[in-house]
């Protein structure tokens, strides 16, 4: 992050000050090189960036001398330039900030450099050799520079402008095509914009035009459809020159042309791909790498695929040989000679299938060719004896043909079921139970065999096996797949694995994100912790807090423990307070790196440390967790390094508050004058473009920026609808009516689609419905706007068959009933069926597509009601379905009533843990599958195991409080984090809090790991027990818990405590709990949300804008300041300071 410019050292003073400012040696115009004359003279006009330039020029032919400084300074002197080291440092800082925060005109420097100097410069780039210049005790380390430079906001595209306009006169085209390449592969693709094709050179030599159109390929993701289209236009252009071709009749697609174009062949056109002669097409396929590059080809249309497949067709290469159709990559996807397929060359075309799901769209079509290449597959034989070779077409299966395998085809065949992905649950759950019918105990060679299908297996057989067993899982490459198990599956195991008394628990073998699920009462127990063995873990707060405070105990070097993965979580302020300050400027860049990872309270807490021992050198964006009256601290000169700091946070995370974040956007706008005048600005400002004002955004940005912005925008997760808005109308006025836009249009605007009205968006669903179904396929796991599902949902159904039955169920004709593709293709729009369309789905595509209709968060409560209704009708009443049948229903289940729920057998954990997933029961449906559990499984609340425990989830919430007390504290406790994420009544928290008490002793002497680890179960604290809390203490409360205390009891709350909230905290206390609240309370929760230190140190700025004296330097190893580009940007520089 941005350090304010404080500089320990300017190179040129550095240098100079081996000498001092009277320093004269006479005939010192004879004695200089006449580089160094010219570096002098650079620095008398104020040309800072040439005269480094200068100076690495000389440097790269001459060894640097110590008398030397002695005579640039003679130099100086004799041309009656009159410089102390604090003036001419003062002056170069300026200059030289400048040209780094408006990179335009750093442009412009470099577009009036000489040739020596822009040839110096980019060498320098081109990660010359000579990495570092070594000036006796000054250092500069080039290669640090180069990395900064690429990766600084506005420099690297002012380094692509230039590169595009003087490279290609000054070094050889390799060597600027790598400069590009370099440039653009730090931006993200951003800068190629469709004009960017004007700029670039049509001359290339061969090997130079490979190079580059190789690193338009590797940003062919990131780069727009326009741009795409664009760029092919400038490599065909230049392909078509080279190949002479003339007459239309003949090709200029020759088979290396196919290879340099790479993923740009899906933009050839049918008569294009079509008139590709027979033996240039053989010819590429033939190639080794055609394969690879045809695996590549995700966004290629069904049109074009079948174009290819027809023209490899035509030449030698026979389309149902094995070896071609291991050659066709994607292409297979789209293979359509089924006529006449004998079965070995379908289930060779279905292994091929599996890198389908690479295609960006078209899925249900490839799912139906799937459908009919399994049917050829098997045809003139049984499915047990074709299972092992159907490749991931058996995810087709329906239930009864899953149903009808026999144990031993299932067994046969497990090497390649148990690495098929897209498999539902339920099917799962078959296969699982078909490998283990024979099996009496589970042992680890068992499941070792069964990959993905281990989520099949039951959580009691998990309890059940040996715990060597599940030991060598936990140490196998099966540990893999154990992230996919349910809680309640994994705490099966973990139940196995820790056992009462047990201190040898093997705790610490477990890995990943599997480890959260370890209590904090078995983490007290285990001996067997250091540093080293948390590094692969990933951990609850309440996990961090207890290890990094166990651990530092016997640590005394503290990046032992900040750099142990996760463990920076742990870090209290504390912890942070008690950092020297040398400590803590050598440790900053752990918790730096790991922002992401640490609370807004610990980033408040470090904002403080660092305001208190270097307030000069510290980061911007910290600024924003002081109280918004420090923001006056940035003075106008630091604008941009604040804003660039900013922009690269994600601010909602930073600034709970409104009103703050509200002072911080007032900021923001007052650095940028009210405008964001060009792209620069844009690529300074980064997300923060996302926050500003609806005003800002329609008047500020300028018609040049737009188009900068437009991308930065569409990243925007939470647009609020005014912005959403604006912007509308901003694309209706830059890009006209959707009816006219084209297909490259389209695609670029996708994430904004949902912008528009369903008038506007019928246009597009009209012409191109692959591109809208695509845009909302990418959009899976949000609710989308009902105007935008209902065009996706038309656009569907236009494009499908008529499906009026022939011999329609009573009360269906004439209804239009949903397809098992319709239903793929639609994902969350099938939320737009009506009830009546529902309930006419044939049994066929309902048993089909009953996990994607359960998956479906939009259906209303008769959409629901009419699933469950034809649920019956095709799988008999409740009573008769299996386990898959209720796993299978997700959402569906929420229409049954407590009658049929009671009618379920719900005697394994595993399907109330389904159940148990959704959250919108009702307090009497949530009692019916609690007491169902309890009565099928003839389990009493006295024998209910921990993992039970967590299966019940949210149905634990229709306990009665006085069943609460019934259950073991030996299971309690090593669920608490569980049972504290759940959001029951204050009654049953209150009842679990009890509990709580019996683990962890009394609550006044609970510590921050503890309350952590209660969550919501710490609201059930009476007001007692809040009162006699610590202070300290208040951050380390969970918000759902502060949201969950009663208001009667939040209000009695110390003024203390409530300043002490932190701002996550504080910004959870809900209306209701505020309106409670006296004035000094609310004076204290505003300070909680402003970030103030609840600690009793002064919280109020020093002053608007603190300056450096001499007794605070630079943090030691603290990221220098950007004002040091000096020609290729940001300068690290190692030597003695001047102070």
């Amino acid at each position: 992050m941005f350090q304010e410019p404080t500089m320990n050292s300017l190179f040129l003073f550095l240098f100079l000050s081996h000498g001092v400012a009277s320093h004269r040696v006479p005939n010192s115009r004879q004695d200089l090189h006449p580089l160094l004359q010219k570096m002098a003279e650079e620095i008398i006009d104020g040309s800072y960036l040439n005269a480094l330039l200068d100076l690495i020029q000389f440097q790269s032919s001459h060894v640097w001398t110590a008398d030397l400084s002695h005579r640039v300074l003679a130099y100086l002197n004799s041309r009656n330039v009159a410089f102390t080291i604090a003036s001419l440092q003062a002056a170069m800082e300026n200059h030289l900030e400048q040209r780094l925060y408006q990179p335009q005109k750093l442009l412009e420097d470099l577009r009036k450099a000489d040739a020596q100097q822009f040839h110096t410069a980019m060498k320098c780039l081109l990660e010359d050799k000579q990495d570092r210049l070594d000036l006796k005790d000054i250092v500069i380390d080039l290669g640090e520079i180069r990395e900064q430079a690429l990766q600084s906001p506005g420099v690297n595209r002012s380094l692509f402008v230039i590169t595009l306009e003087r490279c290609f006169q000054v070094l050889n085209s390799l060597e600027c095509v790598e400069i590009l390449g370099r440039v653009l592969r730090g931006s993200s693709g951003s800068f190629l914009q469709p004009d960017i094709t004007e700029r670039l050179p049509r001359d290339l030599r061969e090997d130079a035009f490979k190079n580059l159109s190789a690193v338009f390929k590797d940003l062919y993701d990131q780069t727009s459809a326009h741009s795409q289209r664009a760029l092919y236009s400038w490599m065909t252009g230049i392909l078509q020159t080279s190949a002479n071709a003339t007459d239309d009749s003949v090709s200029w697609v020759s088979a290396e042309n196919l290879w340099i174009l790479g993923r740009y062949m899906v933009h050839l056109s049918f008569e294009e791909i079509m008139k590709i002669s027979p033996t240039e097409i053989g010819l590429f396929i033939s190639y080794d790498n055609a394969t690879k590059q045809l695996d590549t080809v995700y966004d290629i249309t069904p049109e074009l695929a079948q174009a290819f497949l027809e023209r490899i067709g035509s030449s030698s290469f026979d389309m149902r040989n094995t070896s071609t159709i291991h050659r066709l990559g994607l292409l297979v996807c789209f293979y359509d000679d089924l006529e006449l397929l004998d079965a070995a060359v379908a289930q060779v075309l279905l292994h091929q299938m599996i890198k389908c799901g690479h295609l960006r769209g078209f899925q249900a079509g490839v799912q139906k060719l799937k459908a009919d290449l399994l049917d050829i597959a098997i045809e003139n034989q049984t499915l047990n004896e074709t299972l092992g070779s159907l490749s991931d077409a058996v995810v087709g299966l329906t239930y009864s043909q899953l149903e009808s395998l026999s144990p031993e085809a299932v067994h046969g065949a497990i090497s390649t079921l148990n690495q098929v992905s897209g498999w539902a649950k339920s099917q799962v759950i078959i296969l699982s139970a078909k490998f283990l019918a024979h099996e009496k105990v589970l042992s680890f060679y068992n499941v070792s065999q069964m990959g993905v299908l281990l989520a099949g297996v039951g959580t009691q057989a998990f309890y059940g096996m040996d715990r060597k067993d599940i030991s060598q899982v936990l140490r196998s490459s099966l540990s893999q797949h154990v992230s996919d198990l349910s809680p309640a599956q994994q705490h099966g195991i973990l139940s196995k694995m820790i056992k009462a008394g047990d201190t040898a628990s093997g705790i610490v073998e477990i890995q990943g994100a599997f480890f959260k699920e370890v209590s904090l009462f078995d983490l007290r127990r285990e001996p067997g912790f250091n540093s080293t063995v948390l590094k692969e873990k990933e951990l609850r707060s309440s996990q961090a807090l207890f290890l990094y405070e166990l651990l530092s105990k016997t640590t005394r070097r503290p990046e032992e423990l900040l750099s142990a993965g996760q463990l920076v979580k742990g870090v209290t302020c504390s912890d942070i307070d008690a950092m020297s300050a040398d400590s803590f400027w050598a440790h900053f860049q752990y918790f730096e790196n790991n922002l992401s990872l640490l609370s807004p309270y610990q980033v408040n807490c470090l904002a403080w440390k660092y305001w208190e021992v270097s307030r000069t050198s510290m980061p911007p964006f910290l600024l924003a967790a002081l109280p918004a009256r420090y923001l006056a601290s940035v003075p106008a000169s630091q604008c941009v390094p604040f804003l660039i700091s900013l922009g690269k946070t994600r601010l909602d995370s930073l600034v709970l508050d409104s009103h703050k974040k509200n002072s911080v956007l007032r900021k923001v706008q007052q650095c940028l004058d009210s405008s964001i005048v060009d792209e620069y600005t844009v690529d300074i400002v980064g997300n923060l473009l996302c926050h500003l004002p609806v005003t800002f955004i329609d008047r500020g940005i300028s018609p040049r920026a737009w188009a900068a912005a437009l991308h930065r925008l569409s990243g925007c997760p939470d647009l609020s609808p005014e912005q959403k808005a604006l912007v509308r109308l901003r694309l209706l006025e830059q890009y006209g009516v959707p009816q006219n836009w084209t297909a490259e249009t389209t695609k670029d605007l996708g994430p904004f689609l949902v912008l528009f009205s369903g008038d506007e968006l019928n246009s597009v669903a009209t012409k191109f419905p692959d591109i809208l179904q695509q845009t909302a396929s990418n959009m899976a796991g949000t609710l989308p706007p009902k105007e935008f599902l209902w065009a996706v949902f038309e656009s569907v159904r236009n494009s499908s068959d008529d499906r009026r039955s022939s011999v329609p169920s009573p009360g269906c004709h004439g209804v239009v009933a949903p397809s098992s593709d319709d239903i793929f293709k639609l994902a969350e729009a099938n939320a737009c069926w009506s009830p009546e369309e529902l309930l006419c789905m044939e049994d066929d595509a309902f048993t089909r597509s009953v996990e994607r209709l359960g998956a479906v968060q939009g259906f209303s409560q008769p959409q629901l009601m009419a699933l469950k209704e034809r649920t019956i009708q095709v799988w008999d009443m409740p009573s008769c379905w299996r386990e898959y049948h209720i796993m299978s229903l997700g959402r569906i289940a929420l229409a049954l009533n407590e009658s049929e729920l009671e009618q379920l057998d719900l005697g394994s954990i595993d399907t109330v843990a389904s159940l148990s997933q959704q959250t919108e029961w009702s307090p009497g449906q949530a009692k019916s599958i609690l007491q169902g559990f309890l009565d099928d499984s003839d389990y009493s609340i006295q024998d209910l195991k921990s993992f039970h425990l967590v299966g019940l989830g949210a149905t634990l919430c229709a306990m009665n409080i006085t069943e609460i007390p019934l259950i073991k504290i030996s299971e309690f406790r090593v669920v608490v984090a569980r049972i504290g994420a759940l959001l029951c009544s204050i009654h049953v928290l209150a009842e679990f809090k009890r509990k709580a008490e019996v683990v962890f002793g009394d609550p006044t002497k609970w510590t921050s790991s503890i309350l952590q680890e209660l969550g919501t179960i710490a609201a059930g604290l009476t007001t007692a027990e809040l009162q006699m809390l610590d202070k300290d203490l208040m951050p380390y409360f969970q918000p759902s818990a502060i949201k969950y205390l009663p208001d009667e009891i939040f209000k009695e709350l110390s003024a203390e405590q409530i300043a002490s909230l932190g701002p996550e905290n504080a910004a959870a206390v809900t209306p209701a709990q505020r309106r409670q609240l006296s004035t000094l309370q609310l004076q204290s929760l505003q300070r909680a949300l402003d970030g103030a230190k609840s600690h009793s140190r002064l919280d109020a700025p020093a002053s608007a804008s603190p300056s450096r004296t001499p007794s605070s330097p630079s943090p030691p190893g603290a990221p220098m300041s950007w004002g040091l580009w000096l020609g290729c940007s940001l300068m690290v520089l190692m030597a003695k300071p001047l102070w």
